[in-house]
This record gives structure tokens, C-alpha cells and sequence, in this order.
């Protein structure tokens, strides 16, 4: 086991190393990359990520992050509030966003149905996708989830959940390689994915 000269490293390193993909070896030298530094920047640092924590909300009505209870994209007046594109997470939207081919609403589910590793549907937020959809501003919803087991799992509930309203159900076109996360794409294929997506709907509601 690692041998520490301090105790208050130690404890740092620990700290560290609970972040996903930061081992112990990256944590000792992330730490020490930052004892090396000057103490005011360490300050700002730890700082900005106590302010994050503290201040950063998820918007009320898409679960986006945000600064304010509405995120700047659902409050923006010049988005299409008639299509909303359904995602996993926050860095599918900031990807989406990235291609400039995308100028409609989100909502983020926070996550995809998993019965192994114990997340259902009442875990998401499908249950307020559906109280948007039944506003019935909305004429079509692109599911831009994941190519992999769990994320066809959550198109396929939800296409269920939206089967009894007047809204046009697309996917995203399968440029992505089945397996990959949506946030890994890069951006033209990701554009092409979404500006090429496949109406799921066999019939258009009236």
C-alpha cells in the first residue's frame, strides 16, 4: 500500500481518487500538481468547484444544467418549441449544441433504463417528458439516446409512452457506431445524425 509523508495529502489523494476514472496514481499527481502551484490559484480552483456546487441548478422544465430554474435554451424565443430532442445527460446537449444543426428544445432523462444495474423508468425523467408532450406544443420528438442495449431499452419505453399523442416520434440515424456514448461522436456525425434522423412513427397522428 502507498506510503504517504503527509496526512493531509493522503486525505487529498483520497478525496480525488472518488472522481470516476481518477485512480490513486492520478489523484497523487494531480495533488501534487497543485501543491506546486501558486496558493491563490489553488484558492480560485477549489473555490470555482464550491461556488459550482452551490449554485448550479437543473432547469424545471428540460433538466439541462443551468444557472437560473430556466436554462437559456428553453428560454430562448427563438428556438423551435415544437421539437424536443430527448437525451441521456447534459454533455449530449452540450454535444448536440456543438454541431450548430440542431435549434429545438431538449429533454435529459439523466439516464437509461438498466434493470442490472437497478434504474428503471421511475429513475428517469420520462414521467415529465410526457407532461410536455401533453401541452401539445410539441409536433415532434427526436430520441437521441445512446446506440447500445440500454439506450434501444429506453427508446422503445418511451415510443410506448408517447404512442397515445399527436407528436411525430424520430431516432437519430445510425451514424453512430452501435456500442458508443452519444457525447464521445464527433460533431459532423453527430450533425448528420440528427439532421438525417428516422421517423419511428409508422403513421403521422392528426
Amino acid at each position: 500500500m502507498q506510503q504517504y509523508p503527509s496526512q493531509l495529502l493522503e486525505r487529498a489523494v483520497d478525496e480525488f481518487s472518488r472522481l470516476p476514472g481518477v485512480g490513486r496514481k492520478t489523484a497523487l499527481r494531480l495533488m501534487l500538481h497543485l501543491l506546486r502551484r501558486n496558493p491563490t490559484d489553488v484558492e480560485n480552483f477549489t473555490e470555482a468547484i464550491a461556488q459550482a456546487r452551490r449554485g448550479v441548478k437543473y432547469c424545471h422544465i428540460c433538466h439541462n444544467i443551468s444557472d437560473t430554474d430556466v436554462c437559456p435554451i428553453c428560454s430562448d424565443a427563438r428556438r423551435d418549441k415544437a421539437t424536443i430532442c430527448v437525451v441521456e445527460n447534459v454533455q449530449d446537449v452540450m454535444a448536440i449544441e456543438n454541431t450548430l444543426q440542431y435549434n429545438g428544445l431538449y429533454h435529459v432523462l439523466g439516464g437509461l433504463i438498466s434493470p442490472i444495474d437497478g434504474i428503471g423508468p421511475s429513475n428517469l425523467e420520462i414521467a415529465s417528458l410526457v407532461e410536455r408532450i401533453k401541452s401539445g406544443e410539441v409536433k415532434e420528438v427526436i430520441l437521441a439516446l445512446s446506440s447500445t442495449m440500454e439506450g434501444d431499452t429506453t427508446n422503445f419505453y418511451i415510443s410506448r409512452q408517447l404512442a397515445p399523442y399527436p407528436v411525430t416520434l424520430s431516432q437519430i440515424a445510425r451514424g453512430i457506431p452501435v456500442g458508443d456514448e452519444l457525447a464521445y461522436a464527433d460533431e459532423v456525425t453527430l450533425g448528420r445524425s440528427i439532421t438525417n434522423r428516422i421517423p419511428l412513427n409508422s403513421e403521422t397522428h392528426q
